[in-house]
């Protein structure tokens, strides 16, 4: 449970230190929201908003216009607005402005890193800001849609700019910086200590807690899963007014919290491996056949398995985005419980089948083949001699409801004049008789004391 909440946590943890405080992921998730449509709508529309707030759209217009047609500039500037907002989604979809954003974004993430790790002296908690300058798509949407080259000389310093912290808040944001980078790695590395600690101090039914264990983690991924979905209800409803506003919103959040979603998606993987792990070392029936079929491949090639696991780890470390401290540590751990878990299973396998072979485990699945192979070519066989129905002849003493016919070599008396087909037919049954029941012998369910009285039976 200790663990299950541990996990919990760390998934929080972990996707504030990445999705906030890391650029290069930020400026990756501020790409996806302005590849959004009902984003790019909102902010198309606060474009255009800004640029008539800040710029006497009339007055550029009729400085534009010739002559007597200047009388048109304020009906020119109230259709212009209409028509400004869809212009400027077309112009948020072009690569230019796409660019733009990023670096914006990028900016501002860069200056709120170096205020909240207080690494500029300049900006301090009692009078600075840290704020998203969209002012250089403003004023490439003003002269898209027509307006003078020269606007943003006209335009105030603070036009087309989003306040993402106030000076007000620096402090408290700072302190949170500090505890959510220690929590993140801490978190982290103490879960699967929890789980490793419980599963070492179990001494009896180990596997129940190994199978717990992937359940908790499987249950915190979950949680987080949910949560997710009612806090995105909850944030959204709060801090947004304008219905009109609320689908982009939405979108933003869902996009904003998808690496939520990737954190938690991995750690209910962990979990089913665990569950499985627990599963394939427990005594049920299932469990010891699987063991029975890998015990071989376990005693043989328990060394290239280890070195498999180690190649596994070593591609994912390379090929991962934004490997730190923390994901390093992590891998290491999940290995060593892995390479632990692959040396029980092999020394349960080693306990429980010694000397078993390749040929041993599939020797009754061949033996099962040649059994129906034989008993459809007896089939066969028989359909093409077209052969008469034959009766049993009743016996005094019936066959253990084995399943196994009562068929007995014919008498010597009257060998000669019985029907060839029919005698080959009985053989074959007999014979056939014979082959199940050392099945059933083998698979324990006849004693040796049974197994030789149903075969006397049989051979008299």
């Amino acid at each position: 449970m200790l663990g299950s909440l541990l996990a919990f946590l760390s998934v929080f943890a972990i996707w504030v230190e990445r999705q906030a405080l890391d650029t290069g992921e930020w400026v990756n998730t501020s790409g996806q929201l302005i590849q959004n449509s009902e984003i790019r709508t909102a902010v198309a529309d606060y474009l255009v908003e800004q640029l008539y707030e800040n710029v006497d759209v009339e007055k550029e217009l009729e400085d534009i216009l010739p002559g007597e047609t200047k009388e048109l500039a304020g009906p020119a500037a109230g259709g212009l607005r209409q028509v400004a907002g869809t212009g400027a989604e077309k112009v948020l979809e072009t690569g230019t402005a796409q660019n733009l954003w990023e670096t914006a974004n990028r900016t501002a993430h860069d200056q709120l890193m170096a205020v909240l790790e207080n690494k500029k002296e300049a900006v301090s908690t009692a009078n600075g800001e840290v704020k998203l300058n969209l002012g250089s798509m403003l004023t490439n949407l003003a002269g898209q849609i027509g307006l003078a080259k020269n606007l943003a000389e006209k335009l105030p310093p603070d036009a087309g700019q989003i306040t993402i912290l106030k000076s007000e808040q620096l402090k408290t944001a700072q302190d949170v910086v500090v505890a959510i980078k220690g929590l993140a790695l801490l978190l982290s590395i103490i879960t699967f200590l929890v789980f490793g600690l419980a599963i070492y101090l179990t001494q009896d039914g180990r596997w129940v807690t190994v199978l717990f264990s992937g359940v908790a983690l499987i249950v915190a991924g979950l949680l987080v899963v949910v949560l997710r979905h009612v806090a995105g209800g909850v944030v959204v409803g709060q801090l947004v007014e304008q219905q009109n506003v609320k689908p982009a919103a939405e979108a933003a959040w869902s996009i904003g919290t998808s690496l939520m979603v990737s954190i938690a998606t991995t750690v209910i993987i962990v979990g089913v491996l665990f569950a499985a792990a627990g599963w394939l070392s427990s005594p049920t029936g299932a469990a010891r056949g699987t063991r029975r079929v890998i015990a071989p491949a376990l005693s043989r090639y328990l060394p290239y398995c280890y070195g498999g696991l180690v190649l596994i780890l070593a591609i994912y470390l390379l090929t991962a985005s934004g490997v730190g401290l923390r994901t390093f540590l992590t891998v290491v751990v999940i290995g060593g419980m892995a390479a632990f878990g692959l040396h029980e299973l092999s020394k349960q396998t080693a306990e429980e089948f010694p000397g078993l072979t390749f040929d041993d485990v599939v020797a009754p699945t061949r033996k099962r083949i040649a059994t129906a192979v034989s008993d459809a070519n007896l089939g066969e066989r028989a359909s093409k001699l077209k052969l008469p129905e034959v009766k049993r002849p009743d016996v005094k003493r019936p066959s253990r409801t084995l399943g196994i016919p009562d068929v007995r070599r014919p008498s010597g008396r009257g060998r000669g004049r019985e029907n060839p087909a029919q005698a080959m037919r009985e053989e074959d049954a007999r014979l056939s008789s014979l082959e199940r029941l050392a099945t059933l012998h083998e698979k324990g369910v006849l004693t040796d004391e049974e197994f030789a009285a149903e075969k006397a039976r049989l051979v008299k």
